[in-house]
């Protein structure tokens, strides 16, 4: 039987601001990408999350990224390799002590918004991640876009690797994903958005926005827990990848 994880972004909330639904979203995704306090998240919201995913069974990964609150960490900041070794290093280590506390373990490590943009095409700061992560944990799984520098460094360093694909977004022709600020970047239709996760699960392929198939490995499927009908949308796609025949668990 064939089998792939659903991730989704999580514990982006921030003090008195509330973003997304994550224990309802828990049910439907197998592994979970816990903000850690740079682009979102707080000491209280992290611990509160991590909690959930216990509770719940759900692998628990740290989801680091820009120190950028106001922009969410989807501003690309100029940063050296060792800034970026030590921004992730550091946020892994605060997400593992809330873990460790709570009886938990960590599996992974998905760098967020601009920071995961940037490591996929720019080999210097891909190489600098993936030291992070194995230097902190080398057993963790590294995720990052399917067919990425980042992939390259993980797997070059040791790591083991999960090629992500995104259940909302176009590509490009080179495998990228398309940038948020083109027109049709996000896919809003919720079946046109599900037919494209079975055609890179089943077939190997996506879609671009050319009409041209380009080949692509999925191992783990991103869904976002922050648009308005992320709840429906992972319950939708979850049961039909079950009625598709596959077996929806965690990469570890």
């Amino acid at each position: 039987m064939a089998r792939i994880d659903l991730n989704c972004d999580m514990g982006e909330s921030f003090g008195i601001y509330r973003l997304g639904d994550d224990e309802a979203i828990m049910d439907y995704v197998t592994s979970v990408n816990i903000a850690c306090g740079f682009h979102a998240g707080d000491p209280l919201v992290m611990r509160k999350t991590v909690q959930m995913a216990i509770k719940k069974g759900v692998a628990i990964g740290a989801h680091p990224g820009f120190p950028d609150l106001l922009g969410f960490g989807r501003r690309a900041m100029r940063i050296t390799p060792d800034e970026a070794y030590a921004y992730v290093v550091y946020q892994i280590g605060a997400l593992s002590a809330f873990v460790q506390a709570e009886g938990g373990k960590m599996t992974h490590v998905k760098p967020h918004g601009a920071l995961y943009n940037l490591a996929a095409k720019e080999p210097s700061l891909a190489e600098a991640i993936a030291q992070a992560v194995y230097d902190v944990n080398p057993t963790l799984v590294l995720y990052g876009l399917a067919g990425s520098e980042l992939i390259a460094a993980g797997k070059k360093i040791g790591l083991r690797t999960a090629s992500e694909v995104f259940a909302d977004r176009t590509y490009q022709q080179d495998g990228s994903l398309t940038p948020r600020n083109v027109p049709q970047a996000l896919i809003t239709d919720e079946q046109e958005a599900v037919a494209q996760v079975i055609k890179m699960v089943s077939e190997g392929y996506v879609r671009t926005l050319e009409g041209i198939d380009v080949p692509i490995e999925a191992e783990t499927v991103c869904i976002h827990g922050d648009s308005s009908n992320a709840l429906a949308f992972a319950k939708t796609l979850y049961e039909t990848l079950q009625r598709e025949g596959f077996e929806i668990r965690a990469v570890v």
